[in-house]
């Protein structure tokens, strides 16, 4: 049985040709840094990212610890919007693995208020104080909204006035790209000094992420990634799926965007379900309903009989997320279930 599955545009298959790519693809021992095809990768991302250097990583989560791991040091300050994604869901690693804290600007949706950032951003002037050395931004935001450039450049020039670094958080990088009508994500990433893109989610790779910056501090994210246990060997079979995820796949996010968007607009019609329009950038759509406690625990079981996945509310929301393998007919049929299961006593 084929399901449609709108839990996350994480659940993406990899596609034929990169089936075909990592069963041909030419690989060595990455640890000893002679695997050509994950070589490739990494050059490849670097220039399309518009930095120096790249280093290849299982996860966008692996990609951001690395990074705050090569920005900071134990005890340092890091300056992020308090419902990002580092601060939110990646089970606290910046304390564990960093040791550092965090300090939260005004921020709505991921746009930080630019002076509310510069208030946050204190140097060691103050024993009493942790010393705020680097600011992360995230674009496309986990809520669902896209970040202006504008407020990227301002965030990026704030910090490095004060001689702070910034990186920028872009697991749905291309996706934040699409929805600002740029063509080049390159105008994007000269707003930050390291970058971290996810190859799965909307680009269909089955395992990893990028993280690009300047040459020294790559070889410090790259030390990381050995210290957190991802070095790899034959990683080049992963790298053969990356490469097609970001020569081929970046350009149709914006199919999945306006999936969503009919989605939304059928969702929305229904009595009891209310979308939040102010963060329907992406591919995701976020509504809330009123349905009783009842009602909501029985929905994702109820969808999965009809061959629909969804997850259940979290934090009074719920979440629907399109991507490669939804198709416009897909998003018909979900939300014809949906309106059936809301009519219900």
């Amino acid at each position: 049985m084929r399901y449609i599955d709108l839990r996350s545009d994480t659940v993406t298959q990899p596609t034929q040709a990169m089936r075909d790519a990592m069963a041909k693809a030419v690989v060595g021992d990455d640890v000893f840094e002679d695997d050509p095809t994950l070589h490739e990768l990494e050059t490849y991302a670097a220039e399309r990212l518009g930095k120096e250097a790249a280093v290849f990583v299982t996860s966008g989560m692996q990609g951001n610890a690395c990074a705050l791991m090569a920005h900071t040091r134990r005890g340092d300050c890091v300056i992020i919007d308090p419902h990002s994604h580092i601060a939110d869901h990646e089970a606290g690693s910046y304390a564990q693995l960093s040791g550092v804290s965090m300090r939260y600007p005004q921020s709505v949706n991921g746009t930080m208020d630019p002076d509310s950032v510069r208030a946050c951003l204190t140097d060691d002037s103050d024993v009493q104080v942790a010393p705020a050395t680097l600011v992360v931004v995230e674009n496309a935001h986990s809520s669902g909204a896209v970040v202006p450039l504008d407020n990227m450049r301002q965030i990026y020039e704030i910090a490095h006035e004060k001689g702070v670094s910034v990186h920028l958080d872009g697991a749905r990088l291309f996706n934040a790209a699409a929805a600002l009508g740029v063509s080049d994500v390159r105008e994007l990433t000269q707003y930050c000094d390291t970058v971290m893109c996810c190859l799965s989610k909307g680009l269909c790779a089955p395992v990893g992420s990028i993280l690009a910056g300047p040459k020294d501090l790559i070889w410090r994210a790259r030390r990381a990634r050995r210290i957190l246990g991802g070095g790899m060997r034959q990683g080049g079979f992963l790298a053969a799926a990356g490469l097609i995820a970001l020569r081929d796949m970046t350009g149709r996010v914006g199919e999945d965007h306006e999936n969503a968007k009919f989605l939304a607009a059928q969702l929305d019609a229904m009595d009891g379900v209310q979308v939040f329009h102010d963060r329907l950038d992406i591919d995701m759509i976020f509504f809330t309903t009123d349905w009783d406690a009842d009602k909501a625990a029985r929905f994702p079981g109820w969808m999965l009989e009809y061959g629909v996945k969804v997850t259940g509310c979290m934090g009074g929301e719920y979440r629907m997320v399109c991507h490669h393998d939804i198709s416009r007919e897909d998003c018909d049929q979900a939300a014809r279930l949906v309106r059936t299961f809301a009519a219900e006593g």
